[in-house]
This record gives C-alpha cells, structure tokens and sequence, in this order.
C-alpha cells in the first residue's frame, strides 16, 4: 500500500488517540449461569470481572428455555439458513418469529433483520423512496442508525429538538400539507434514559397527517404487560404505525425487526436491499429468540427485578454525592464531562476493581457530556452494587471529578 494512504490511515487513529476517543475493545467470555460475571483476557491471562455494561438487561441471554430452544434448533437445522430470505433463508422459525413480533406489538404483520441498525437504516431509507417529495421529521437525538437511513433514503429532513413537541409542531404546520410525511423518534432514548412523549406525538401525527415510526430498542421486553415496550405500557400502541425493535437487547439474542401493516411490510420486504440481499439469520438466533419472547409475554418477574435493581443503584449513587444523570428508565449514566478523564476512569475500574464499564463518548454524546452508561440487570445483587460505588468513590476522589450538587 502506498505510503501516503497508510499516513493518512495513521494520522485519523492518532487523533482519536489525542481526543481520548480511540475504541479499545474488552476482550471478554459471559460465564453462562454466573453473568454478570464474565472472563477478561489480557496478555494471554484471564482473571474475573463483573460486567456493568451489557445490553442483555433481562441476562434472557442466560435464560435455560432460550438456551435450551437454541441447541435443539442447531441439532435439528444445522448452524446457517442456508441463504437470503428469498432463496432458501425463510426457515419455518424465521415465520414463527415473525407472528410472535406482529402479536407482541398488536400489528398485522412482522419483518426481521439481521440487526437492529439495519432495520431502522433499510425501513427508513426504503420509506423515503416509496414516498416521493416526502419529509421526514427526526428527534435530534435519534439513534446513529435512524439518521443513516434518513440520510441514506434522501427524503427531506426537518430535525426537532430533542422532545419539544412545540418544535415539531411549528416544523408540522410550516411543511406542505400534502407532502407525505413521517415523524421518526424512540421510546428510550440510551444515552440519557429519558422517554419520548409517545401519545402527543401521535396526537399530532393525526392533525397533520403523518406516518410514526418509533424505535422501541431499548423499550421491548422491559415495559408494557407484556414486553410490548414504552408504547405498550402508555396504552399507545396501536396509534403508532411502525414499530420497530431489537432482538439482542431484551431479548438477549441478535436481530433487529419491524412491525407495521400488511401492505407496509411488504413493500419493506419487496423493496428494500438492506432485505433482500443479505443472509438471514440462523435458525438457533431465531428459535432462542421466539422463545424469549414467549417467556417475556407470560413473565413480570424479569421486568420489575430491572426496575428494582435500576432505582437501588440509582439512590446509592446519588447518596455518595455521585454525578447520576436523571433519568426516569432502566438506564443510569453517571457524568464525567471529558472523554481522556472518561475513559480513565473506566481503565481504573478494570484494572484496579474488577468492573467494566465502557467509557461513552463522541460521536454516541455531544462532546463535553462524556459519561459512563451503567446497566444493571436482575443478576446485579447488593454486594455487587455495594462494590460498585465503593469503587467509584474511591475512583472519583484519585481523579478529582466533581460531585454532584
């Protein structure tokens, strides 16, 4: 390779270096049936760690009947599907998920992807084609992938500040009323862990003739009575138009889906590459997955352990004068403010303390809001928690972060 390419190469990774934005991946293996505790591996060692920030909120990923559902699939089906969904890939699983999703959410119809990026990247970019001279209406703090399938689709854009229903009003009232339009947003919103006022964007979607399309990542399996997500338990559900979902987060498994109307899926389904062209998911992601919805639909116990474990460490922090954002969800972001000072922070806890934590930065946050995003599940005890913001403390005095207020 030419010089000149690798200096450049050099240069982009040194001055992720210099921001203290540059990734480093912790090198890791769960522990099945003793998660949060997990493996870590460096210099060709391994030694024990608690993990704090994992997307698996519910451990379902641990759960026995998902387990169990995924070694009687790959004994049966074998490791791959053998294909795209349109030749060969639609396994008899691949349609019992999707009629688990479509119930779950009260739709007539359901759509799944290999992840959740790509079903809010292909269904949002598929959208704005199928919908010539459209405008798309974005939250300003949507998810990376939302904002790629926007761009990605070309339709027109109008950002709304974050969660300002009278902004996206004004934005409403000042477009074409006859363009065709969609007001993309989510339910939870990672980062800080706040909700999307679900019901009063409907409300205006209604007046002015929109389509809503709603991210409900972070909310499936863990709100509503039966996992349906944020729009489930607000009773607003069937007002939404698209809902789309992940299954490697809840769920404990991988894949993204949507579910919508009949028609609507099956444009998605007819017309989008991000479908089409790509292998389908194995049948042991797909079978774990049915059935950790099924457990979900039936089970409280999972969900109101979350919220328990979410609000104890929430008030221990905050006890020990902590900087813990305010956030009504699942979600606990703890502030730093500065991204070398953040992922400092996080080296000092697995070094020093067994905790793994991974620094949040830009782009996820706008610079300056650098923070650590804490997780806790229903594995997540007392003496863990306890350990934690001992940690913390004793972490936040050696690098004379400020306190909370």
């Amino acid at each position: 390779m030419a010089n000149r390419y690798q200096t450049t190469f050099r240069n982009a990774l040194a001055g992720l270096k210099r921001e203290g934005r540059y990734r480093v991946f912790a090198n890791i293996v769960r522990q099945r049936g003793v998660f949060p505790n997990a493996d870590f591996y460096s210099d060709g060692n391994s030694r024990p760690i608690t993990v704090w920030c994992s997307n698996d909120y519910l451990c379902m990923g641990q759960h026995p009947k998902v387990v169990a559902a995924m070694h009687e699939a790959i004994d049966r089906a074998g490791a791959g599907s053998g294909g795209t969904r349109n030749i060969s890939g639609t396994t008899h699983y691949h349609i019992d998920l999707e009629h688990e999703l479509a119930d779950l959410h009260g739709k007539e119809a359901a759509l799944v992807f290999t992840s959740g990026f790509v079903s809010n990247d292909t269904t949002l970019a598929t959208l704005a084609k199928l919908l010539p001279g459209g405008i798309m209406f974005s939250d300003a703090l949507n998810h990376a992938s939302m904002i790629e399938g926007i761009r990605n689709g070309g339709m027109e854009k109008r950002i709304f500040r974050h969660n300002d229903l009278a902004h996206l009003e004004q934005l409403l009232a000042a477009a074409d009323p006859d363009a065709p339009k969609v007001i993309a947003f989510e339910s939870v919103y990672s980062m800080d862990g706040d909700f999307g006022p679900i019901a009063a964007i409907c409300d205006l979607a209604e007046k002015y003739n929109a389509l809503t399309y709603l991210d409900e990542v972070h909310g499936v399996g863990l709100y509503g009575p039966r996992g349906g997500g944020v729009a489930a338990r607000d009773g607003a559900m069937h007002r939404v138009d698209i809902i789309e979902g992940t299954l490697a987060k809840a769920f404990g498994v991988m894949g993204g889906y949507i579910t919508a109307s009949t028609e609507l899926v099956d444009c998605i389904r007819s017309f989008a590459p991000g479908f089409i062209f790509t292998t389908s998911l194995p049948p042991a992601l797909v079978a774990g997955a049915v059935a950790s919805i099924r457990h979900l639909k039936t089970s409280n116990v999972e969900r109101n352990a979350l919220h328990e474990r979410a609000t104890r460490l929430k008030r221990l922090m905050a006890e020990a004068g902590l900087p813990v954002m305010d956030s009504p969800s699942h979600i606990v972001p703890l502030f730093v403010g500065d991204a070398v000072l953040c992922k400092s922070v996080s080296d000092t806890l697995l070094r020093d303390h067994a905790i793994y934590v991974q620094p949040i930065n830009y782009p996820t946050v706008p610079r300056g809001a650098e923070r650590l995003r804490f997780t806790p599940s229903p594995k997540h005890d007392d003496a863990a928690m306890d350990r934690l913001v001992a940690a913390l403390d004793q972490v936040w005095t050696a690098h004379k972060l400020a306190r909370a207020a």
